[in-house]
């Protein structure tokens, strides 16, 4: 007959015990319970592969000698139900070759009867700790494994919208006639092919950033970087893209260098998203400003808009994998959605976060800080490299 013990219906992880054993499974089921696990017990092979199939426990611990099914076929078709339930097998008739035997049928552990309530806990809390590092193993695989999928996906469709364009585009210039007004009409057509064109090559690069970001390959050397220059020389860049669409830049920074311990190449990557997103989602007559401050040895930089804004219920996704905010009423810009997921990657590699405030229809400001960069710091960096080649020679 099948007896179960129930402990907090709350509690993670189901433990199932098989056993011929009344006292066993009583001892068992007290020590699992007191443990703050859920406990369900059964005094045969066949009522524990019924209760294994229907409860979908974390772990199983069964007795190798039992009348009907054998503990050995019992551990066999529990792997059948879930390869990755973890199974530990208990004997009052332990030798060296059935436990080897056991542990090649699929068992995690062995234990000898009788045994210490401090030897089942040991052995149990290292089986379910073993099983949770495989379901998150597993996990991280298919989400890899998904985002893979998505992300073919979304090529496709991001490649497939400007080339579809640009041949639409040189289809009709190939059947444009010899009239007075082809030259100009010639004009407009190559001129939205160089734009889709362009469109291709951001995307193509954001993909190649983020590769090189999720590679760890990205920062090729960790020197100190005055982001001061780096910001300053970006904004001279976007001028005449902030001229064209009427917006004015405006900085509040310091005359003297501000240093970060990074790499120069990604700082460029990062404040070029941030500076180029609050011209391109700002309004006609609006204004982009850039602060830096530095101290209590941090570093907080703020790029501000006076844009359209940010939705509230958008910001908690802002920083994801393709997210773009798609919304009635909201400009509608070119890109890939890749831009500030690169920029929290590259942030939280150097050891600095980032954040947003925005409202909509008023616009956002994008806050960055860092660890200041000091001298002293670059000594003992130094200091501990040359004591590493000392150990090392």
């Amino acid at each position: 007959m099948e007896e179960r013990t129930m402990s907090d219906p709350v509690a993670p992880e189901m433990v199932v015990v098989i056993d011929d054993d009344y006292a066993m499974r009583l001892s068992c089921g007290k020590i699992l319970t007191k443990m703050g696990l859920r406990v369900e017990t059964f005094e045969d092979g066949a009522r524990g592969l019924t209760g294994v199939a229907t409860a979908k426990p974390g772990m199983v611990i069964v007795d190798l000698k039992m009348p009907g099914i054998s503990g050995m076929e019992v551990i066999a078709r529990v792997h059948e139900i879930d390869p990755q339930i973890v199974i530990v097998v208990i004997t009052g008739y332990a030798t060296i070759d059935t436990a080897v035997q056991a542990i090649k049928c699929g068992a995690y552990d062995f234990l000898p009867k009788p045994f210490l309530p401090d030897e089942l806990r040991l052995i149990v809390n290292r089986g379910l700790e073993r099983r949770r590092l495989a379901l998150e193993s597993q996990r991280y695989e298919i989400e890899q494994t998904m985002l893979k999928r998505r992300f073919v996906t979304f090529v496709s469709h991001q490649l497939r919208t400007p080339l579809a364009a640009v041949h639409q585009y040189l289809d009709v210039m190939k059947h444009l006639d010899q009239a007075a007004d082809d030259p100009a009409r010639r004009q407009e057509w190559l001129d939205r092919c160089l734009i889709r064109i362009e469109e291709l090559q951001n995307l193509i690069a954001d993909w190649l950033t983020l590769a090189q970001v999720e590679g760890g390959s990205l920062f090729k050397e960790r020197i100190p970087v005055d982001v001061i220059r780096i910001i300053r020389d970006i904004l001279k860049t976007y001028e005449p893209a902030a001229a064209a669409g009427n917006v004015s830049l405006e900085t509040t920074l310091p005359d003297h260098g501000v240093f970060l311990l990074g790499d120069r190449n990604c700082l460029n990557v990062l404040f070029d998203n941030l500076i180029t997103n609050a011209i391109k989602y700002n309004k006609p007559g609006g204004k982009v400003t850039v602060s830096a401050t530095q101290a209590r040895g941090e570093v907080v930089i703020a790029i501000a808009d006076t844009g359209v804004g940010i939705p509230e219920k958008y910001l908690p996704f802002l920083f994801g994998e393709f997210f773009r905010v798609k919304e009635d009423g909201l400009k509608k810009t070119a890109g890939t959605g890749l831009g500030l997921h690169i920029s929290k990657k590259i942030v939280s590699e150097m050891g600095g976060i980032i954040s947003v405030d925005s409202q909509a229809g008023v616009g956002s400001t994008f806050w960055v800080r860092f660890p200041a960069w000091r001298e002293a710091d670059e000594i003992g960096n130094q200091n501990d490299a040359r004591q590493e080649a000392s150990i090392d020679c």
